[in-house]
């Protein structure tokens, strides 16, 4: 019995999957043939603009006539002009949006040798098919990951940090650092999202207003943020002229996963993947477990005064000098202007503002202040 129609245009014929199974096991795939496979949804509660579904693949691959179990894993991505979300893009910025997210990378990196030159505790899951559906979407079939759940300690998060700045200053890496062939720069962010979206929100009066906003962000954040808004483009300016490394793009711990009984992490999610500003990865590193709820941000300083260092020490593993201050200026305006002016809980506003909704927007509140210390104490 075989039931996948759940995959859609991201299924494969049953003698495709039963070469990816045999593969997935270590088998003969010549001598492999397809008995039984089911799909389902796996669940993944966060939206991400690029990601049209994720699954995960089982059922039974016989060799020589051996049945074996298998499950695989399977993500299809697509250009974010088919999300839902770019409905919300005027018209005459939808070829620009368009542009600005590489949805492309993420295949690209698994189509290459990138796991074999990522540095020693870091890996990432071993693809087994990636499949071109059409000129906007691919399928990524992969190893399904034993994870362990654990928790985020300060010493985790220090390795995490260590091996990002050694992924970052490696040689080996920085050989595949442009392996999306996505030409992106921090201008691009501040000329769509921030100039387009962010930036004149922060500017409207009535949204300062509204209950959410009004009982987390008070007039003196309101000011600091709005004074930030004004120096937005020169900050990016002053970003922009930092020395450039390797970064993933979207370091947070939800996508630094641990496998069960191995050391090290298992690094997902190569959209964002590329050259960016050094310490570009701190940020979501940082702040990626308070945005979504599972850490409180009373943490962030304590995590703060430990992923710097971390990261700094990964950086001279790999042979680079970099200067302390640099690193930690070029972490504070990235959190500022990735993250920082756009907490303000725009997609929000039209919800009743629950006691759930109003802690989010606190925690975010903090987040804010947060970066905006940060730069004060970098300048």
């Amino acid at each position: 019995m075989h039931d996948r129609s759940v995959l859609g245009p991201a299924d494969v014929t049953d003698e495709q999957l039963a070469r990816i199974a045999a593969d997935s096991l270590g088998l003969d795939p010549g001598a492999s043939r397809l008995l039984d496979s089911a799909a389902e949804e796996y669940p993944y509660e966060l939206p991400a603009l690029t990601t049209a579904g994720r699954y995960r693949v089982r059922g039974t691959v016989a060799e020589n006539d051996t049945p074996r179990p298998f499950s695989v894993f399977v993500k299809h991505v697509q250009s974010w002009s088919r999300s839902p979300f770019f409905a919300f893009v005027p018209e005459d910025y939808r070829d620009m949006a368009e542009a600005s997210v590489p949805w492309r990378t993420e295949p690209l990196a698994y189509r290459s040798d990138l796991g074999d030159r990522l540095p020693a505790g870091l890996a990432m899951p071993r693809a087994l098919a990636v499949i071109d559906l059409d000129e906007k979407s691919a399928a990524v079939w992969l190893e399904e990951i034993d994870v362990e759940a654990v928790g985020w300690d300060l010493p985790r998060y220090a390795a995490a940090a260590t091996l990002l700045g050694r992924l970052a200053a490696s040689p080996r890496v920085a050989e595949r650092a442009d392996v999306g062939g996505h030409d992106f720069h921090i201008r691009n962010y501040y000329l769509g999202r921030l100039a387009m979206q962010v930036l004149p929100l922060l500017r409207d009066d009535d949204l300062w207003q509204h209950p959410l906003v009004a009982g987390a962000f008070d007039a003196e954040l309101r000011c600091r943020l709005l004074r930030a808004a004004d120096r937005a483009g020169d900050l990016v300016e002053e970003l922009s002229g930092l020395p450039l490394a390797t970064a993933h793009g979207d370091a947070c711990p939800n996508n630094l996963l641990v496998r069960r009984g191995a050391d090290g992490f298992v690094l997902i999610d190569y959209g964002f993947w590329g050259r960016l500003p050094i310490a570009f990865d701190l940020g979501q590193l940082l702040v990626g477990d308070v945005q979504i709820g599972r850490r409180s941000a009373s943490e962030l300083p304590a995590i703060e005064e430990t992923i710097v260092p971390a990261y700094l020490a990964g950086l001279r593993l790999e042979g680079n000098g970099i200067e302390e201050p640099v690193v930690r200026r070029a972490h504070a305006l990235h959190l500022l202007i990735f993250t920082g002016l756009s907490t303000l809980p725009f997609e929000h506003l039209d919800q009743a503002p629950t006691e759930d909704l109003a802690t989010m927007a606190r925690e975010r509140a903090a987040i804010a202040r947060f970066s905006l210390e940060l730069v004060d104490a970098t300048e």
